[in-house]
Formats: structure tokens, C-alpha cells, sequence
């Protein structure tokens, strides 16, 4: 195959198959400043050296170029460019770079093109300005790609473009930057700044991306991009960013201490973990996630503020879902799991559809604020029999902090049993206690309560109160009237347990009064009188109620039946109309004193049940 290098002016053949004369008189007509072209051509070291030597300006010891086109080129040695200075365009478009090539502190006064181009070597444009459009369109970069400190006032360009290490810290893009459908191995934006646009969408990063300290003034386009071993933006700022993502993870993407300043911000992302600790949103804020674990520890919320797990796959800039399958084949589920809410002011925080089984509450603010949606779920007790010595126990189903889990995974025996662990087991101080859980109950029971949650208000009064019984820094008789209220009703919502009560104290009743309270027969009046000069007297007198039949004698359907009816008045009408013994009077009394009350109990327990 023939020789594709451009000709020199004057001649038939390209620069480097020149005789040596004719080179050299090429070389010495040039001048700084001087436009180049040399497409097609291939260039070792050495000749390159000549050139640029040629090139350089005696005032500045650097080389000066014109408008150089080195299309096509081949460079299949080290390329020098270090410090030049193009004044012209500078066209290096399907250029190949064999060897490293070096452009560090380089000046591109007009557009710099190096579509397609492909650098076998490390790519060194370090602290390099590019004062007009710079399009790396398409190009491969073998080796290192490094950027850092570079400066490119106009649009740049590198969509499409392959990069086995891409390093852009620090670097500086005053216009649009494009890096869409863009391969990474790895790439570090680390303190980067973008003033305009920054596209990234459908780029893949295989191998992490570190976005940490960077600055977004304007939209961040991370539509559909992968990043297969987790992104770092960590103290990123994105000024007025409005949408960012949908962004696809396979490992984690971390925003702690990221800064949003946008007035309203959407967060799209599906990553097995998301970490936003510390992080600011300045208004509002709509985060909605696919198959995370997410942290908002030490959150700033600014404004309203909505985690969600999203019902179905994100769409891709084709307009198709995004691919999601890595993330199922990993066994990962599409839910949203929360961790933590320490430090965060929770006012304006709205949870919808998220997984809240290991939340931890502890250490939050205005939890009495926060906005729970019924699609969110907790954990519940354990479930079956256990055995304490020779009672059998079994928890009452309800739903649980993750912080009583903790709690109670600290008793020893059966109470222990079946709660999980905390992540400070076995350290008792570390664990929040029954007071710190009555009062986390409190303020989440009437956040439910005012968002119309029944239910839940319900199971985190009856926590509330349990954990108010079990704490050991109340005082003794509170502590005992908890219990009684507990094993009576369970708190006033237990309706089964309440009717129970009720029905045992009836018949019981309805037991002693056939046992003592009722006498043999109803007492007769007995009517006496005396005609005494003329005078009558009528004196009408009932005996005492008695009983006197034998033991085997006194149950009876008969005297069940008036039993029944005692206890019946007593309780609901409150009054027996019945003649009772001396002990069945005291029994009575008793009676109208405790079975209402059981009544009452029974009747909130039923309201509470039919109101949930």
C-alpha cells in the first residue's frame, strides 16, 4: 500500500520520504507561526523533534504553530507538543498516536480537533487551554487520558469516546461538555467544574467514576448512564440542577455532602446502595429510587422533600426501560430500603413505598412531622410460642422500630429471642433505650395519626405504651398500672383479649353468686295487725334473704338463670333488682365497679379495631 502522506509544497512526496536536503530546506523555510500540514503523514520521533524545533520562537524557547492539520497522521513515537502554542485550527481528526503523547501546558487559540483519534499511549494534556471548541468525538485513548487542570473555554466534546483512564480533576469546562454514550474504565472528575451543561448520558463507567468535589452550575445529563463499580460525587455541587439520572449502579453511588441549590431537583437512580449523608437540598427534592438501600444521615432538607420507590424501570434515552437485569441477577429486589434518619429534621421529609424494617428514627428531628405513606412497611415481632419457665408466651402482632428490635435482642431467655440485633449488640449504652423508644413512638403515632394512618397510629400507641411499661426509670406504680392496662386490654386495643376479661369476670360472678349470693327463695312479706280498742295496726315485715341449701344444692339452671340476670343489670343497666345474701350484695357492688370498666375497655378496643 502506497504512502497517504500529503505532499510538501513543491514536491512529490511526503515530509518524511523527502531526501535529506529537501527536508531540511522545508524545515529551515519554516518560522514560528508557520501553518503545517501534514496529514496522512507518518512521523517518528526524530522528525517530529526537527519540526517543532523549527517552529519554536527564540523569545519563549516554545513552539509556535499555525493552522496544522495532522489528519490522518501517524505519530509512531513519542508526540512532544508540550507548551505549543496553536494559533491556527488544529486538526488532528483519525490521527494515530503510537507512542505517549504529551500536549501538557499546549495553547489551542482556535478549535482543537481530534475526532477519532486514537492514543495508544498516555494521552498527557495537563493544565493544556482550549480557548475555542474542542471535539474528541469518538476517539480511543488506550492509556491514560489525562486532563488535569485543563481549561476549555468553548464547547467539548468527547462523545462517543473509548477511555481506559480518563483524569479530568480539577479541570475546567466554561461551556457545554459532552460525554455521551462515552466508555470508561475509569474516570476522576474529582473537583472538576462544569459552568454550562455536562452530558453524560449513556455513558458507561466499568470500572468506578469519581465525581468528588466537582461543580455542576448548570444541568448534569445522566440519562441511562452505568456505572458497573459505584460513583462518588461526594461534596459535589449541582448549583441549578433540575433532573438528575435516571442513573443505573451496580454496586453504590455516593452523594454525601453533596449540595443541591436548585429550586426543585429529581433524583432518578437504581443502585443496590445510595448514600446521601450530610447532603443539602436547598428546595425541593423528589428522590425516587429503584432496588437501593438508601442513608440520609445528617440530611439538610430544605424544603418538601420525597423519598419513593419507583414503581417500574426507568426509561432509557431510547425510550425503552431501563436495562435492569444486571441488578435482578444479583438478587437484589426493586424495593427501597431506608437505614437511617440520625440528624436529619424530618418536617418536611414524605416517605412513600419504602421498606422502613431497618430504619433507625434514633436521634431525628420533628419525626411528629414526617410524612409516612401506607405503602411503607416495618418490621413486626417474632412469631410463634416461647417458653419462660412454665408460661408459654407469643407476641401481639404488630409493626416495630428497628431500635425495639435492638432493644429487645438485649434480654437474655425468651424475651430475647427473634428480635434482630442491632448493628452495637451487645453494647447496651450504645442502644437506645425504653425511654428513648417511647418517645420515638410518640412522635411517629402522631405523625400517622395526622396523615390518617389508623393502623399504624395504633401499633405505635400500643409501642409507646409497652415501652413506657418496660421502662425502668418510671415510677413503680405507673409502671404497674401499665401492666394491669396491658393484661386487661392490651392497651385498650386488643379487643379478644378485653372481651375475655369480661366474659371470664361475668361468669365468675354469675359462679360466686349461686355459690353465696343468692338465697334459698325470694324473701315473702309478712303482714301482722292488732285491734286494739277500736284501733287496727298493720304491720307488714320481709325477713332477711338466707341461705341455707347444701352445697350440691346451689348450682342449678334456676339459680343460673338469676345469676345471669344479676350480673346482666348490674353491668349494663346497673341495676339488679334481685334480693341477694349479704355476700352477694359485697359481690354485686364489686361487680358494678369492675365489669363496666371491662366493658369500657372492650368497647374502645372494638372502636379501635372497627376504626382501623
Amino acid at each position: 500500500m502506497g504512502c497517504r502522506g500529503i505532499a510538501v509544497p513543491g514536491h512529490t512526496r511526503c515530509l518524511p520520504h523527502l531526501l535529506p536536503a529537501d527536508q531540511n530546506a522545508y524545515l529551515a523555510a519554516l518560522g514560528p507561526g508557520a501553518d503545517i500540514d501534514l496529514s496522512g503523514t507518518t512521523l517518528d520521533e526524530q522528525l517530529l523533534t526537527q519540526l517543532l524545533t523549527a517552529l519554536t520562537d527564540p523569545a519563549t524557547n516554545k513552539p509556535v504553530l499555525g493552522k496544522v492539520d495532522f489528519g490522518w497522521a501517524t505519530f509512531s513515537a513519542n508526540a512532544f507538543f508540550g507548551s505549543a502554542t496553536f494559533g491556527g485550527d488544529a486538526f488532528f481528526g483519525s490521527a494515530t498516536f503510537g507512542g505517549d503523547a504529551f500536549f501538557g501546558s499546549a495553547t489551542f487559540a482556535d478549535r482543537a480537533d481530534f475526532h477519532t483519534a486514537t492514543f495508544t499511549g498516555t494521552a498527557d494534556f495537563r493544565s493544556a487551554t482550549f480557548t475555542d471548541n474542542a471535539n474528541f468525538g469518538f476517539a480511543t485513548f488506550t492509556g491514560r487520558a489525562d486532563f488535569r487542570s485543563a481549561t476549555i473555554t468553548d464547547n467539548a466534546n468527547f462523545g462517543f469516546a473509548t477511555f481506559r483512564y480518563a483524569d479530568f480533576g480539577a479541570a475546567t469546562f466554561t461551556s457545554g461538555a459532552v460525554f455521551g454514550f462515552a466508555t470508561f474504565r475509569y474516570a476522576d472528575f474529582g473537583a472538576a467544574t462544569f459552568s454550562d451543561g455536562a452530558g453524560f448520558g449513556a455513558a458507561t463507567f466499568s470500572d468506578g467514576a469519581d465525581f468528588g468535589a466537582a461543580t455542576f452550575s448548570q444541568d448534569a445529563d445522566f440519562g441511562a448512564a452505568t456505572f458497573t463499580s459505584g460513583a462518588n460525587f461526594r461534596s459535589a455541587t449541582f448549583t441549578h440542577l433540575q433532573r438528575l439520572g435516571p442513573m443505573l449502579g451496580l454496586t453504590a453511588l455516593d452523594f454525601d455532602g453533596a449540595r443541591f441549590g436548585g429550586p426543585q431537583v429529581v433524583v432518578e437512580a437504581a443502585a443496590p446502595q445510595i448514600h446521601f449523608d450530610g447532603v443539602l437540598f436547598s428546595g425541593t427534592a423528589s428522590l425516587r429510587l429503584r432496588f437501593a438501600a438508601v442513608s440520609l444521615d445528617r440530611a439538610v432538607l430544605a424544603g418538601p422533600t420525597a423519598l419513593q420507590a419507583w414503581p417500574t424501570a426507568f426509561p432509557s434515552p431510547e425510550h425503552r426501560p431501563l436495562d435492569e437485569s444486571p441488578l435482578v441477577d444479583q438478587g437484589h429486589s426493586p424495593g427501597v430500603r431506608l437505614a437511617s434518619l440520625e440528624g436529619v429534621d424530618a418536617a418536611h421529609l414524605v416517605l412513600t413505598d419504602i421498606n422502613l424494617t431497618d430504619c433507625r428514627f434514633a436521634r431525628a428531628f420533628h419525626l411528629d412531622q414526617i410524612r409516612i405513606g401506607f405503602g411503607c412497611t416495618f418490621q413486626g415481632v417474632p412469631t410463634g410460642w416461647r417458653r419462660r419457665g412454665p408460661v408459654a408466651l407469643r407476641w401481639s402482632p404488630r409493626r416495630t422500630l428497628a431500635e425495639e428490635q435492638h432493644y429487645r435482642a438485649l434480654s437474655a431467655g425468651a424475651l430475647g429471642a427473634g428480635w434482630t440485633q442491632g448493628p452495637q449488640h451487645p453494647d447496651e449504652a450504645a442502644t437506645p433505650g425504653a425511654d428513648d423508644l417511647a418517645g420515638l413512638y410518640q412522635q411517629l403515632r402522631k405523625a400517622f395519626e395526622d396523615g390518617g394512618n389508623e393502623p399504624d397510629a395504633a401499633d405505635f400507641y400500643y409501642g409507646e405504651m409497652e415501652m413506657r411499661r418496660v421502662d425502668p426509670l418510671r415510677p413503680r406504680a405507673e409502671r404497674w398500672l401499665l401492666w394491669l392496662y396491658w393484661l386487661l386490654s392490651g392497651y385498650g386495643l386488643r379487643a379478644s383479649r378485653a372481651l375475655a376479661w369480661l366474659g371470664t369476670a361475668m361468669a365468675t360472678t354469675a359462679l360466686v353468686l349461686m355459690l353465696v349470693g343468692l338465697p334459698n327463695a325470694d324473701p315473702q312479706p309478712v303482714i301482722s295487725g292488732s285491734d286494739r280498742a277500736g284501733t287496727v295496726s298493720v304491720v307488714s315485715s320481709i325477713s332477711d334473704p338466707a341461705l341455707t341449701l347444701p352445697l350440691g344444692q346451689r348450682i342449678t339452671q334456676g339459680r343460673l338463670q338469676k345469676a345471669a340476670l344479676v350480673v346482666v343489670n348490674s353491668v349494663v343497666f346497673r341495676s339488679s333488682g334481685q334480693n341477694l345474701t349479704t355476700w352477694g350484695t359485697v359481690v354485686e357492688m364489686l361487680s358494678r365497679i369492675s365489669e363496666p370498666a371491662l366493658l369500657t375497655l372492650a368497647a374502645l378496643a372494638i372502636r379501635g379495631r372497627v376504626k382501623r
